[in-house]
């Protein structure tokens, strides 16, 4: 007998590679099976893992935005301000 929790259970390097949509649908996903209880301790705690790597990948996706906007709002006042 298999559990659904080996379906959390991918290498770090595919999780890496899940761009900020795909991990925060997962999360979503992750979340929604914690709260909807059922689940063995074992299986809890691996899901539980499995959200906290999909919620790096997507604080790491959110925080490289952020530097980019931060990047391109430096550099538009830059501008603005050798223009004058």
């Amino acid at each position: 007998m298999t559990s659904e929790v080996e379906n959390v259970a991918e290498p770090a390097a595919v999780t890496e590679a899940l761009g900020y949509e795909q991990a925060r649908d997962e999360l979503i996903e992750v979340v929604r099976r914690l709260e909807a209880g059922g689940t063995t301790l074992e299986e809890s705690l691996a899901l539980w893992e499995r959200g906290e790597e999909l919620a790096q990948v997507c604080r790491r996706w959110l925080d490289g935005a952020r530097a980019r906007l931060d990047a391109a709002l430096a550099e538009e006042t830059k501008a603005g301000g050798e223009g004058g």
